[in-house]
């Protein structure tokens, strides 16, 4: 048995490298990709949603609606397309110039029988 050790020294060590480093760093290796995989269909999903409601919030400010057609018009656009009245920017209205007044409802108490 020892010379067929001594001939085929090269033999032992290319079996012992097969059959004990590389199922080591193989299954290591396997657990790792099998994680990244994962991990990346739960990122992703979650990375779209997150640009989808970017987009959308971007998309509704710039979404103005005239006060006297009830027309809507997208962009940066001052008058309406429909009827050319003035429009509002939902940026440019200041709600704090308002009396309270204006905002308040007015609510009466009734009693309940």
């Amino acid at each position: 048995m020892n010379s067929f050790l001594k001939d085929n020294k090269n033999l032992l060590t290319y079996s012992l490298i097969v059959f004990i480093v590389i199922p080591i760093f193989g299954i290591n290796f396997f657990i790792s990709f099998i994680g990244n995989i994962l991990l990346l269909l739960l990122l992703i999903p979650l990375l779209l949603v997150i640009l989808v409601f970017i987009g959308f919030n971007s998309y509704k400010s710039k979404i103005n609606r005239c006060n006297s057609c009830g027309a809507i018009s997208i962009g940066l656009s001052e008058k309406c397309m429909n009827c050319g009245a003035k429009l509002d920017n939902i940026s440019n209205n200041n709600q704090f110039d308002k009396k309270p007044s204006e905002s308040t409802i007015e609510v009466k108490a009734e009693e309940v029988k």
